[in-house]
């Protein structure tokens, strides 16, 4: 199955879930109000009201992901409202399903333990097993587990999620340079130029020799290029920006476009090619290739031409170019991707995301002989807007 194949499966997939989640929230909420004390007319209303907001916010936040709905300029409380909380809430959705179907599991074999030790107590002890009390009691703490994963989902999208924080890392190149490297931007709903520029008045006073960027600029529309490369060009490196391509460029965008794009912004884009860069303590060379699985990358390609002799940090959009990398002799390689799982589940010893099942690479530094590999979380965030336990992360790195 080819990459392409492979997005629309997952997209597909990731439908299924949210549509069922929904679904068995609402039969659930729904025989809730059924088995209530109110009138017959207020629980059909209240159906009928709690399926049209819980529909219109599914279908809301699928029409603008897969459409590409591209609306620079909506403003805050709108774009919020239109954006953020159909997105807060699919995501809390699906989680929250799980936890009912779980509460709901362990509340019959509750009931049925309990069952069987009322029927061996007498009366009074079987009364109060089974009191109105304990059951409100139980009936609470269902409904806040269940309300958990919103909570969460709220707190990753308004709160970790735009935390960006400077990582600083050290590797040993064989020059000493202060490199910035920025990924994962995903310009979009859930990255706005004013959040860029955030970051890129965290970058500036680092005073960086060189300013790396490796892939996903834009998240679903090349409407919102423009102004993510133009906050990017505020950054002024002593040696330069150099960039690659990640797959959203490849999905959304067109390579000639793209070239251009990053010239008229004083970047240079590489794309299976190579610049030499002349240092103050000697020369290095930076390598860049397109998009592993979208971008026909040719590391060969690259390659070709280049002194021998020196050090080379190549851009890669994914990681896994890495092993090819360290057996040519490339010095660094610098990635993303990933978004350092993005929504890692963390418990005592155990840290689990969708990217662990997918690299062996999926954040931070790696090494192979004399060859290193840093992989960023990035800045932006794909499909939700939730990061837990991944905060964003501008990384400036400290070679020697």
């Amino acid at each position: 199955m080819d990459s392409l194949a492979q997005f629309y499966s997952v997209r597909l997939t990731l439908v299924i879930a949210s549509v069922a989640a929904q679904l068995y929230i609402f039969f659930t909420i729904r025989s809730a109000l059924l088995c209530s004390r109110r009138s017959e007319r207020f629980k059909s209303l209240a159906s009928w009201g709690v399926g049209l907001v819980m529909a219109s916010l599914t279908v809301v936040f699928w029409f603008t992901t897969v459409n590409a709905v591209a609306l620079p300029d909506t403003p805050g409380l709108l774009h919020t409202l239109l954006f953020y909380i159909p997105a807060v809430w699919n995501l809390g959705s699906v989680f929250s399903a799980v936890a009912i179907m779980l509460v709901q599991g362990l509340r019959h074999a509750w009931l049925a333990l309990v069952t069987r030790r009322r029927d061996a107590l007498p009366g009074s002890r079987a009364r109060e097993i089974m009191s109105p009390g304990r059951r409100s009691f139980l009936r609470a703490g269902a409904g806040s587990l269940a309300a958990a994963p919103f909570a969460l989902a709220g707190y990753g999208a308004f709160g970790e999620a735009k935390r960006f924080e400077v990582r600083e890392v050290s590797v040993p190149f064989g020059r000493p340079l202060k490199a910035v490297h920025l990924t994962d931007i995903h310009a979009g709903h859930f990255m706005s130029r004013a959040e860029i520029r955030q970051c890129v008045e965290k970058i500036r006073p680092l005073d960086p020799d060189l300013f790396f960027l490796t892939g996903d600029y834009v998240s679903n529309s090349m409407q919102f290029l423009p102004a993510c490369l133009e906050e990017l060009s505020r950054v002024s490196a002593r040696y330069g920006t150099y960039a690659c391509l990640g797959n959203h460029e490849h999905w959304y965008g067109k390579t000639d476009y793209l070239a251009r794009a990053f010239e008229r912004h004083g970047m240079r884009l590489l794309a299976n090619s190579h610049q030499l860069v002349n240092t103050a303590d000697g020369p290095l060379e930076v390598l860049g290739i397109p998009d592993l699985l979208r971008g026909n990358a040719k590391l060969g390609e690259a390659l070709s031409g280049a002194a021998p002799g020196i050090p080379r940090i190549l851009l890669s959009h994914r990681p896994e170019i890495f092993p090819r990398a360290a057996k040519m002799g490339i010095k660094l390689t610098l990635a993303g991707h990933y978004h350092g799982g993005q929504i890692v589940l963390k418990l005592p010893g155990i840290s689990l995301s969708v990217a662990d099942f997918k690299t062996d690479y999926p954040h931070g530094l790696f090494r192979l002989g004399g060859s290193y590999l840093y992989v960023s979380r990035g800045i932006g965030t794909t499909f939700t807007p939730v990061r837990l336990n991944a905060e964003p992360e501008i990384t400036f790195l400290k070679l020697y």
